[in-house]
């Protein structure tokens, strides 16, 4: 949920990110030349960092397992460094909507890859049908020339199939497709960046590529093992993971409507929420310790006693994991509990 003053707090991060800045902020990054990379959150930051390798070290503003990036409220140090930044890697939709308002109200001019802009145009390669294409993402000649989306483009009539975007669903962190194209998209801009190293974002996009086929193949394995599988989410964050791997999102639509627009469910919804539960009516609830409430901890507390398994997922990435091995995790705790009902 955005908060009301949210622009006003990241216009004031922006004036006192020039006064930290004195004379010295470019409008086209650092003044030394060097290369800074910002992300919203280490769930980007981690993508943008398997890119640029060991040439950029990638800053993440929102880190903290606890933090909601929803209702991030940036510090003048962040508003600082995206407008310091040569790129900046974010989500958008809305979801941290804090570096959207700082660009906007005049913080630098970096370059800008965004996540759900891609997810929107129907970007990214479709991991099941380029399987065992070696020259899926063979590096070209003119990558450094196309801009966020375009890369992906040519990509829209094989993406996200069965996906609705007649609502908006901003958590396409995990939606592997879109994960794809973000690593290209950033690729592509640093190529444009720094010419010198666009072989090695180029083949480094690449090989996270070759990563997504594995975590893909785990959410298929779901899929062809549990197709319909009925399951619950406390909101959410995992949609793109549930109609990945085939299953069916079983929550009333009054109580999941609710928790996406930021609202308390019902007394009904949450009553028809709970009985699901009780009467083990879903294989799996999928939780997320994030924004957890009251309503939601009974939801896993009556779950927990229904003897339905618990899968955690999240909106930053766990200390000391990468974008592949959380994703990885994930898809295999949900394989398992799944496993565990049949």
């Amino acid at each position: 949920m955005r908060s009301s003053s949210r622009a006003a707090l990241a216009a004031a991060a922006v004036a006192a990110a020039t006064t930290l800045a004195a004379c010295g902020t470019s409008t086209t990054g650092p003044d030394d030349g060097t290369l800074r990379v910002v992300a919203s959150t280490n769930v980007w930051g981690s993508v943008a960092q398997a890119v640029a390798g060991d040439r950029i070290e990638v800053e993440s503003l929102v880190t903290e397992p606890s933090a909601d990036p929803h209702s991030y409220e940036a510090s003048p140090l962040d508003a600082a460094a995206i407008s310091d930044a040569s790129l900046v890697v974010y989500n958008g939709g809305g979801y941290d909507q804090f570096v959207e308002d700082i660009l906007e109200s005049g913080g630098g001019n970096p370059a800008t890859v965004e996540a759900f802009a891609l997810f929107e145009s129907g970007a990214g390669a479709d991991l099941h049908s380029d399987h065992g294409d070696e020259h899926a993402h063979e590096p070209t000649d003119d990558h450094a020339a196309e801009d966020t989306g375009a890369h992906a483009a040519e990509h829209t009539d094989h993406s996200h199939d069965g996906h609705d975007h007649s609502g908006v669903n901003e958590h396409v962190w995990y939606d592997l497709a879109t994960a794809d194209a973000v690593a290209h998209a950033v690729a592509d801009r640093l190529s444009e960046l720094d010419p010198e190293g666009a072989d090695t974002y180029q083949a480094n996009a690449a090989a996270f590529h070759d990563d997504l086929h594995g975590v893909s193949d785990l959410v298929e394995s779901i899929a062809a093992d549990h197709a319909d599988a009925p399951v619950a989410q406390t909101e959410s964050i995992a949609t793109y993971l549930v109609t990945g791997a085939g299953l069916r999102d079983a929550v009333p639509a009054d109580f999941a409507n609710a928790i996406e627009n930021g609202t308390d469910p019902s007394p009904a919804a949450i009553a028809a929420t709970r009985q699901l539960l009780l009467d083990k009516q879903v294989r799996a609830l999928l939780y997320n310790p994030q924004t957890e409430d009251k309503v939601s901890r009974e939801m896993r507390t009556v779950a927990e006693a229904s003897g339905i398994p618990v899968v955690e997922v999240s909106e930053t990435l766990p200390e000391g994991l990468d974008y592949i091995q959380w994703q990885s995790r994930t898809a295999e705790a949900l394989a398992s509990a799944l496993d565990t009902e049949s």
